[in-house]
Order: C-alpha cells, then sequence, then structure tokens
C-alpha cells in the first residue's frame, strides 16, 4: 500500500521534471516567459535547461541566418527608365528578447523587414539613372558592337559615380539601424534580378532589332562593294589577258604568214612556171565543176594551160 503511495508523487514529480526540462541546440536561442511576459536572459548557449512547468513558457528563436525575399516591383530610375527590381537579404536574430518584444516570431520579423528594406531599395534605384544599377565599374568591355554611323569612342555607356555594389551597401547601410531596435542584424542585400517592364521591354527589342537591321544592311552594303570591285578587277584582268593572247596570236600568225609568204617567194623563183600552173589548178578546182560554163576568149591566160604550155627554161 505504501509503495503504491510512493508511485504517485514519484510520477508527479518525472512528469515535472520533463515537462520543466528543454534543450537547446546549436542553431537555437530561448526566452522563458511566465504568463506571457518575458523573464530573466535569453539562453543563447546549447545544453540542458530547465523551467518552471506550466507556469512558464520556452519561446525559440533560430540563431543562424534566415533569408528575406521581397516581391518584385516597377521602380522608375533617375533617367526615367521603368524596371522590375527583385531583391532579396540574409537577416539574423541577435537580440532574442528584443526580438520577441517587438515582433514577437518570424513572421512579423519579415513583415518589418518588407517595410524598412523595400523602401531603401526604392530609394537608391530612385536616386540613380538605370546604367549604375547594372554595372560596378568603367571597366572597358571585352566586346563592344558598334552601330550604323558610330565609332566606339562616339557610343559610350555613361560614367559610373556609384556602381551596383556600392548601391546595394548603401540600401544595407540605410536599412540596418532601423532593425536594431527589433533585436535584428541585417548582414546582406543584393538584387537577384533587374529587368525592364514589357512596354519598355517591347520598345528596347524593337530598337535592337532596327539596329541589328542597320548593322546588317551595312555588312550587307559594304559586301557588295567588296564583290563589284574583285568582278570589276577580274573583268579588267580577263580583258588584259584576252588582249594579251590576242596580241600573241596575231603575232604568230604575222610570222607565220611572213614565213609562208617567204617560202612561196623562194618557190616561186625557183620555178615560176610550175608555181603559176599549180596556183592556176588551184584556181580551177575551186571555180568550176561539172556544170560550171564559161565563155572565155582563146588569148585569155585563164585557160592558156588547156592550150599546151611550155614551161619557162624547157
Amino acid at each position: 500500500m505504501k509503495a503504491k503511495l510512493l508511485i504517485i508523487p514519484l510520477a508527479i514529480i518525472l512528469i515535472a521534471f520533463f515537462s520543466g526540462a528543454y534543450v537547446i541546440d546549436e542553431t537555437e536561442q530561448v526566452v522563458i516567459t511566465q504568463f506571457g511576459k518575458a523573464i530573466g536572459k535569453p539562453n543563447i548557449n546549447p545544453g540542458l535547461y530547465f523551467k518552471i512547468p506550466i507556469v512558464q513558457q520556452a519561446n525559440f528563436f533560430p540563431k543562424n541566418l534566415l533569408e528575406w525575399d521581397g516581391d518584385a516591383g516597377q521602380v522608375p530610375t533617375l533617367d526615367k527608365t521603368f524596371i522590375y527590381v527583385d531583391a532579396f537579404a540574409r537577416w539574423k536574430i541577435v537580440d532574442p528578447l528584443k526580438f520577441f518584444e517587438t515582433v514577437n516570431n518570424v513572421v512579423g520579423a519579415l513583415a518589418r523587414l518588407d517595410d524598412i528594406i523595400d523602401p531603401a531599395v526604392r530609394n537608391f534605384i530612385t536616386s540613380y539613372p538605370l546604367i549604375e544599377m547594372v554595372r560596378n565599374t568603367n571597366r572597358k568591355l571585352d566586346t563592344f558592337e558598334v552601330g550604323v554611323g558610330h565609332t566606339q569612342d562616339e557610343r559610350t555607356l555613361g560614367e559610373i559615380t556609384m556602381g551596383r555594389g556600392k548601391i546595394t551597401q548603401g540600401i544595407l547601410q540605410q536599412a540596418q539601424p532601423k532593425l536594431k531596435d527589433f533585436g535584428i542584424e541585417l548582414v546582406d542585400v543584393q538584387i537577384k534580378r533587374l529587368n525592364y517592364v514589357e512596354q519598355v521591354r517591347t520598345s528596347v527589342y524593337a530598337r535592337m532589332i532596327a539596329e541589328r537591321k542597320q548593322i546588317a544592311q551595312k555588312f550587307r552594303s559594304e559586301g557588295e562593294g567588296e564583290a563589284r570591285i574583285i568582278e570589276g578587277n577580274q573583268e579588267k584582268e580577263m580583258k588584259r589577258i584576252t588582249s594579251e593572247a590576242y596580241k600573241t596570236a596575231q603575232e604568230t600568225m604575222g610570222k607565220a604568214d611572213a614565213e609562208s609568204t617567204m617560202i612561196y617567194a623562194k618557190a616561186y623563183e625557183k620555178d615560176p612556171g610550175f608555181y603559176s600552173f599549180t596556183k592556176s589548178l588551184d584556181v580551177y578546182e575551186s571555180t568550176m565543176d561539172k556544170e560550171s560554163s564559161l565563155l572565155l576568149s582563146t588569148d585569155s591566160d585563164f585557160l592558156k594551160f588547156f592550150k599546151g604550155y611550155k614551161a619557162e627554161g624547157n
């Protein structure tokens, strides 16, 4: 009977022990509240801790880095270019007691981050032209496409005075002091994505297409000009070759005619009568056939070989 009576208090003690004990790991920190009010200092070191069961409550908060992801919004730059900006940040809870007393939980903290970081992002973007949000320095680009009628020196992108890195650092410095009152440390702010709004994007694409067409037409015109030059040079060279070939052919033919004439002359000198006879036979063959009829005087030289001919010297 006594044993049974001892079991009940022992069970109560064990339940109280386990309900009052809590464990904190390396990524957590705890604020103890009693009837909804924080008491004592936060427990930030890992280990086993105890609290009064039922009366006290352990409120756990993360100790590691947390993320904030802003909503993409339309923001005008200083040069009146409307862009969509999507920013993100990393933050952590450095004072869990102040954090609990002001925002109470992570959801409430994210709402405060929205209220503080978003205006800071908009404030800096509207204070600088678009080129400042895109580039960090005035470093010369590795590649640069020059449009029609422009040289590389003429097509400048603009002078960078701040750059994207310094702008995001400025956003961080502007938002950080406002978050200290909530026990939050803002670790980093970055811009995840920049893009033109739909109307501007359509206009930019149209301008890019028109510029590329201009560049393509310029290259085509230059190519056609080069083709005309090559064709002209080719035709000139062909005429030169043809002229030289004609000159060479005429010279060869002249030499051949001269040599032929010389041979004929030498042959004529050896036997003029035989030469006259052979030439007359060639003429007979080319001018007369079976159906030819000639009416000539007997005194004609053309028929002298039909009347009998005595070669000279015989």
